[in-house]
Order: C-alpha cells, then structure tokens, then sequence
C-alpha cells in the first residue's frame, strides 16, 4: 500500500525555514504515545476519527465510556450514535505485534459478544463504568445537544446491537512495515454486516509542545449490492422471470393470473425492520425468496402461496452440501428458542429432499376472495418481518464462527 503523505512539516510566520515536527510512538520510550493516550484522545475529541469517509451512516456518534466490560474482553471506546447505532473502537501502537492481525479477531469478538445484547444490557455496562445511575446512554446523548426519544432509541438500539450493526474501527498510532497485511484479513470478513474501519492515527509533537494528529483511513469494507441468480438444488431458473425460482415444496399456482399482481402487492407494502436487508423481487411464479447472509446466496427464506390448497407459508431453507447447510443445520440447535420467539405455530420439519426446514403456514381459503388475498398479504408481511428478525441474527453469528474457525 503507497503511503498517502509524509511527516508534516512546520512553517512559522516570516520565517523561510521548515520546521520538521517529531513523531510520537515510533519507539518505545519516555516520549512515545500510550494505547491510553489513544483512548483518551479518542474519548475526547471523537471528532478526530474520519468516521465520514468509512461510513456516513454512523457520523454524529457520541463518546459514552472508555474500558467497556464484555465477556469477550473491555472495549476501548464505545460511542453511539443518536440514531442507536454502536461504534467500537480498538486501540493498538503498531509497534506491538498483537497489534496487528488479533486486534481484528479482537474486535469481532466484542461485535459478536454485542449482538446477543439489549439496550437494556448496554445501558447496565455503561452505568457500571461511569458510574452514574438511571440511563447514561441518554443523558450523554441530550447533553451532546441531541432530541432523542427514550421508547424509540432503546427499540432501535437493540434491533441494530442484535443485527449487529456496528462500526469497527482498529485505530493505530503510526504504520507500521506488515500493518497492511491487516486490510486482507478485513476483506476476508467483509461479508459480515459490520462496517470495519482500519484508522492510522500519527501524532506529532511541535517545538512548542502542540501535538498534531493527522487522521487517514487505512483501509475499510465496502459495501457491494449485486444482483446473483442462483439455483438451489431442486429449483429451477426460468427465462423471463428475472431469475424465479420454483420450488418443489410449493405447488405452482396455474389455477390464476394473480401471481405477479399478488407479489407486486405484497413487496410494494412489505416493510422490514432491517433497512439493509433488500426486499424480495416480485415473481411469476407461486413464490418469493429473501437471501440470508451466507455465501453464494446459500440460504433463503421461502414466501409462497399455494391457490388449490387456499394456504400462504414461508420457510427457511438452503443449498445441500453448501455451508447454508451446515448454518442451517446449526440455526436448528437452537429450535426451543427460535419457536418461543417466533411462536407456536412455527414447525421444524425435513421435507422430502431431507432438509431440516424451520416452516409456517396459514389457510385463509380462496386467494380469489378480495378479503383473504388481502389477509394472507398482510399475515406474510407480518411473518416474514418475524422470521428476518428471528433468523438473520443467528445466522450470521453463525456465519462469523465458521469464518473465525476457517482463519
């Protein structure tokens, strides 16, 4: 990686001299900056992280504590956003070779151990660590000069704390030769729905005592929307129809012309509570899928409809031998849970191709009767926002252990 500039330099007023200013943490020492030192100068003047340019979305975050206590270790800096999305931040000096590829396994853990949280469960941790009571998290937010509602900050906190939407941000004092071996481990993690961040942070020292800090980003995730028309085994893809799929377990509804009028209906009203999980593409056929995240788009969510039988359902299904079977199949270990969560109604069953499927219909009887259509339209919206909240969390958790066992 080409470094993007050199050591800054000083020129005084009237004078034709430069004044090159000394770098700090370079070398161990009386003089070399301090992981704390970071900490501290990230707590203080969080706008020194170029958190713009890695991803917008998480701009106006607010400092909440240093030294976050997680089963996975303490966080360096938490800051959230008045919005309720999480930032964590790990500080390493480069010049430590654990600052380097385990700083990112690192701070997966914190994001990993973050997910099974509430808001409930931060507010605790960071009371505990400031030491002030009733909900710190707010009141540092309001004094931020933020108007945040308590009801629905704490709702969307936990959505994104079990989505795992965060920002990670790996901040350093200085490059060092082999930190950018660090950018390849991010990438191998970039199908993770976290922002990854790697931020060099050099701090330089002026003859009068004025530090410079001159923030650059390193490296980042980016993220890619791309369009893949896959075919699981026993579906097929058909010309035409922008890559349907037709699965064996749904009966094809050649009884009606209402299929792409129902679909259209029930993706145009869908709304799930996951902004970044891409809505089902309207279908030809008896059916609709949402892709989970998995690789090559190895595991689904299954929404059809079934006329002759008058029923409406949706599934969680995969691709056999691919690793949305071995997500799946580990996603189903969890069953009592994933049932009180999603409800009684919900079965797990194998269907005929011997995939375990996590599965709920609903008769409503004739899909030609204007009052049914529109209850079964209504009941999928529902259930498929349900099985997104429920399903997506675990597995990409999953998803996270099985990179972590590969690396």
């Amino acid at each position: 990686m080409a470094r993007q500039h050199a050591t800054p330099i000083l020129l005084p007023d009237g004078s034709g001299a430069a004044v090159p200013l000394v770098p700090l943490g370079y070398a161990a020492g009386a003089d070399a900056v301090s992981e704390a030192e970071i900490q501290a100068l990230v707590h203080q003047h969080p706008s020194c992280l170029p958190i713009a340019e890695i991803d917008p979305m998480f701009c106006g975050a607010v400092p909440m504590c240093r030294e976050l206590n997680t089963p996975a270790g303490a966080i360096d800096n938490l800051m959230i956003t008045p919005s309720g999305l999480p930032v964590l931040v790990e500080c390493k000096l480069w010049r430590n070779p654990e600052g380097r590829r385990e700083v990112v396994g690192q701070i997966l853990d914190y994001a990993k151990e973050l997910s099974r949280w509430s808001s409930s469960d931060l507010q605790r941790e960071v009371s505990r660590r400031v030491k002030l009571d009733g909900n710190p998290i707010l009141e540092m937010l309001r004094q931020a000069g933020h108007e945040v509602d308590e009801i629905s900050f704490n709702d969307a906190l936990t959505l994104n704390l079990r989505r795992g939407r965060f920002l990670l941000l790996i901040v350093g004092d200085g490059i060092r030769e082999g930190v950018e071996a660090i950018t390849e481990y991010l990438q191998a993690h970039a199908g993770l729905h976290f922002t990854l961040g790697l931020v060099e942070l050099p701090i330089f020292v002026a003859p009068s005592g004025q530090r410079l800090v001159v923030p650059r980003v390193l490296a980042r995730t980016h993220h890619i929307t791309r369009t893949v028309v896959a075919a699981p085994e026993g579906m097929s893809v058909l010309d035409g129809g922008g890559g349907d799929l037709a699965p064996p377990e749904t009966q094809p509804d050649e009884l009606t012309g209402d299929r792409v009028g129902f679909w259209t209906d029930f993706v145009s009203g869908l709304v799930l509570d996951d902004p970044e999980q891409p809505k089902p593409k309207v279908s030809r056929q008896g059916f609709v899928w949402v892709s989970m995240p998995v690789a090559s788009g190895s595991t689904w969510i299954t929404v059809f409809r079934n006329v002759r039988d008058g029923k409406v359902g949706l599934f969680l299904s995969y691709t056999r031998g691919s690793i949305g079977e071995r997500v799946v199949r580990r996603v189903v270990e969890d069953w009592p849970d994933i049932r009180e969560e999603l409800g009684e109604s919900v079965t797990l069953f194998e269907d005929n191709l011997g995939r375990p499927l996590i599965h709920e219909e609903l008769v409503v009887g004739s899909l030609a009767e204007p009052t049914n259509r529109d209850r079964a339209i209504a009941w999928l919206r529902r259930r498929l926002n349900d099985f997104v909240n429920v399903l997506w969390p675990r597995v990409r958790a999953i998803v996270a252990d099985l990179d972590e066992d590969r690396s």
